[in-house]
């Protein structure tokens, strides 16, 4: 376990440190201690390393992740694992605003709340919240899925595209194209993977699924007042 003091280094050194090891290193496992909300930590990251953050962090945490695990053993500000393309980020505890956002891969774990914009824009990410979601989540989600053990806020899915969304809660209200549609079996197997890749072991019986209408992935002249 390499252990790296952000209070004692700063932030330049430690992202530095991380791009620097490759997919052969033998420093797999780090430890970030003395994080106390500083923005941008381990971002990059472009090898498989296990990267423990002993505290909450600032905005941008685990961006453009690659093949790493990192778990945040507090909460996380905003835009947390933003644009992701594999690897694992997991939260112990909550995270702010568009948490997710742009991820084209890899499993994004929140285990309390996540604000506004959760999975906004998401590419092929899997994102699942043991908590509740406020509102604007999967605002213009075009693949992966969105797990919410708890609530969604108001406009859930507004112009979603193919992503699929699973609640087990209530939800305010669906934006623009979202509908309520049939959990399948298909949709029960999918779904208990990703519970079980979130740490979650929530009954996948006891959600519904959301997803496109695809009334608006081409413009009708007679809607134009709406655009």
């Amino acid at each position: 376990m390499q252990t790296f003091d952000l209070e004692a280094d700063g932030l330049r050194a430690l992202n530095s440190t991380l791009h620097a090891q490759k997919e052969s290193t033998n420093a797999t496992a780090w430890e970030i201690i003395n994080p106390k909300g500083s923005h941008a930590l381990a971002v990059g990251v472009d090898a498989p390393l296990d990267i423990t953050v002993r505290g909450s962090t600032g905005y941008y945490c685990a961006g453009m992740n690659k093949l790493a695990t990192i778990r945040i053993k507090g909460n996380a500000g905003p835009g947390v694992a933003e644009n992701m393309m594999s690897g694992s980020v997991i939260i112990d505890g909550d995270a702010s605003q568009y948490a997710g956002a742009t991820g084209r891969g890899g499993t994004l774990v929140i285990k309390g709340n996540a604000a506004s914009r959760c999975g906004i824009s998401m590419k092929g990410i899997d994102i699942i919240v043991h908590g509740n979601i406020g509102h604007m989540s999967a605002f213009m989600a075009q693949s992966g899925n969105l797990v919410v053990c708890g609530d969604a806020g108001d406009a859930l899915g507004d112009s979603l595209y193919e992503a699929r969304i699973f609640v087990r809660g209530s939800v305010r209200s669906l934006g623009a194209d979202c509908i309520e549609k049939e959990m399948r079996p298909e949709h029960i197997e999918i779904l208990r993977d990703l519970l079980a890749r979130g740490e979650c072991d929530a009954d996948p019986s006891e959600f519904r699924r959301y997803g496109s209408a695809r009334n608006l992935y081409n413009f009708n002249v007679d809607n134009a007042s709406a655009y």
